[in-house]
């Protein structure tokens, strides 16, 4: 009997997808948001910034504007395997149906942490699926899109917490909101 030569060429071993997202309502999409993002994108092959739908949830954007600016904010940042999608009703769901694995999340204080612990938890027991806990850079701690929102109606410069395109949108948005 012979034996058959081994080949040297290496062989590669196909792996899935490592797909996670990052859900929030982006109302806008801040530079906190965005660190969050990027950082995910670093660990994933995909990243699906996920926007929610809370209908009883007042928004200043619609979610095919919030939608857009992440996706323009995301390619101003060269961030090539960030995609956008929306939905309503549970997480958990939305992971097993697209083949999703984990669920990033950003804690700016511990009080974030307190608050997501059950829900990670839960998303666990429920579908099996991983939630990872990045703390915020702490240029960005204490950003959040109410409080953008809140300073720049009130004339404060929000130049500096936002993307271009964010940040063009949402001065549009309130000289709309002032004009009606």
């Amino acid at each position: 009997m012979s034996a058959q030569p081994e080949s040297s060429a290496p062989q590669s071993i196909s792996r899935p997808i490592r797909r996670a997202v990052c859900p929030g309502s982006f109302d806008p999409l801040h530079n906190g948001h965005l660190d969050i993002i990027a950082r995910a994108a670093q660990i994933f092959d995909e990243v699906i910034a996920l926007s929610l739908v809370n209908p009883s949830k007042k928004t200043l954007f619609t979610l095919e504007e919030r939608q857009q600016l992440v996706l323009e904010t995301a390619a101003e940042a060269g961030l090539d395997n960030v995609r956008v999608d929306s939905m309503s009703g549970l997480l958990v769901d939305y992971c097993t149906q697209n083949n999703v694995s984990a669920i990033v999340k950003g804690l700016r204080v511990a009080t974030d942490f307190d608050y997501e612990i059950q829900m990670s938890q839960m998303n666990h027991k429920i579908a099996g699926v991983e939630t990872l806990f990045l703390t915020t850079n702490p240029e960005h701690s204490y950003i959040s899109s109410s409080l953008v929102k809140e300073v720049a109606t009130n004339g404060g410069d929000v130049r500096s917490f936002l993307s271009r395109a964010a940040y063009d949108a949402l001065m549009k948005r309130l000289a709309e909101n002032a004009d009606a």
